[in-house]
């Protein structure tokens, strides 16, 4: 295949020959005036040496590279790939787990696929393309995708990327059914049970970052009253009312949410009064919720900033919503605090929440900190990858 070109300048080798796999428009020093969003392109130095190829992208990170090095492109390798992720994943014990059938399957970077996100249910696959340029090779994905082990893995295929592409390149795109018929399933993690909705729910369907996350809570639960703001479908509720909590309370805005949570809670729950359902903001929640009620505070909520602009202002949100936790927080509980906003280090989210614990005038230990699962893994030469941040505090 053709491709066009790109040539960096000398100055700003250091990161690609590191193997980041973000090139930056200022890195450029000169590239095919005809390019355009999505085009493959091979990244030359200027000695015209290949240093690999990606996808174009008329923005900040001009290039998002798929292949390191000066081997020429070939179809096969999207299925080479595929197959790594898949070996990964097998040697984490999950395509093979009789208690766990929905993971991360492409985790972009990491995967070495920049711009893709492939999470399983069962036998599904949802694909969400984050770049035009991935958008673009839909056809070479979903071949990949059926080729798994050899096939008969992989019977259906939803695509859910129009609210992740550029908004003038979305309004063309339609999500829904690539192969099969299937979208709508239930699906079992750590032995619990959820029904998922691909198209109408959040993401891909579940939060599955936050499974091993879950899984610790379900450690402590046991005789506890335990708070799940920004539920969802109830992801943490369901493991805390599993492992025998004596009160769940789940708290979120989305009325879609809290239909799904209340099928979750019938198909988990054996004594459904254990669960207290509130659909209604945080803000209105906390105004009404008794202090030194709960034993275990889970604060989860959406990404507050999805860019530097508005980090600033995320950073306040963090701080005010841990600030209300700490202060309602029974003493001698457990909070667990959370931000998936990549733009909100894991030093400046820990720095948010210690001007939290100071104003709130608790005495806080940090018993742990946390992060996404396995099958979200991060490369290391793109720490970017690593974007969900969590605490475990002690208020005593």
């Amino acid at each position: 295949m053709s491709m066009k070109s790109a040539v960096i300048h000398r100055k700003k080798l250091e990161p690609i020959l590191r193997r980041h796999p973000w090139i930056f428009s200022g890195a450029i020093h000169w590239r095919d005036p005809d390019l355009q969003d999505g085009d493959w392109v091979t990244v030359l130095d200027e000695h015209k040496q290949q240093l690999g190829y990606g996808h174009f992208h008329k923005g900040s990170i001009a290039v998002k590279m798929i292949s390191f090095g000066p081997e020429a492109y070939q179809e096969s390798i999207w299925e080479d790939k595929f197959n790594a992720a898949w070996n990964l994943r097998q040697t984490l014990g999950l395509t093979v787990s009789k208690v766990t059938n929905c993971f991360r399957l492409i985790h972009g970077e990491a995967d070495g696929l920049p711009g893709l996100i492939v999470d399983i249910y069962s036998d599904l696959a949802v694909v969400q393309c984050h770049t035009i340029g991935m958008f673009k090779n839909l056809q070479h994905i979903q071949a990949a995708l059926l080729q798994i082990s050899g096939g008969d893995v992989i019977h259906h295929i939803i695509l859910k990327s129009k609210d992740c592409l550029p908004a003038d390149f979305a309004k063309d795109v339609r999500d829904g059914i690539l192969y099969g018929d299937k979208t709508y399933l239930e699906v079992i993690e750590n032995g619990h049970r959820f029904q998922v909705n691909i198209l109408e729910s959040q993401k891909t369907g579940l939060f599955l970052d936050q499974r091993e996350n879950r899984q610790l809570l379900a450690q402590i639960a046991e005789n506890k009253r335990v708070l799940n703001t920004f539920c969802y479908t109830g992801g943490f509720s369901i493991y805390a009312g599993n492992a025998g909590a004596s009160e769940v309370w789940s708290v979120d805005a989305s009325a879609k949410a809290i239909e799904m949570l209340g099928m979750n809670i019938k198909l988990n729950l054996q004594n459904e009064n254990q669960h207290q359902v509130k659909h209604m903001q945080i803000n209105d929640f906390w105004k009404e919720v008794p202090k030194d009620y709960f034993d275990i505070i889970i604060l989860d909520p959406p990404a507050f900033a999805k860019n530097k602009e508005h980090r600033h202002q995320a950073i306040q949100a963090y701080k005010r919503l841990n600030l209300m936790a700490m202060q309602l927080i029974k003493r001698g509980g457990i909070l667990m605090s959370f931000s998936c906003s990549q733009v909100v280090t894991e030093d400046i989210f820990y720095h948010t929440c210690v001007a939290a614990g100071i104003e709130s005038g608790r005495d806080l230990l940090l018993l742990r900190k946390m992060s996404q699962g396995q099958d979200h893994p991060v490369s290391l030469f793109h720490p970017e990858g690593s974007y969900l941040k969590g605490l475990m505090f002690y208020v005593r």
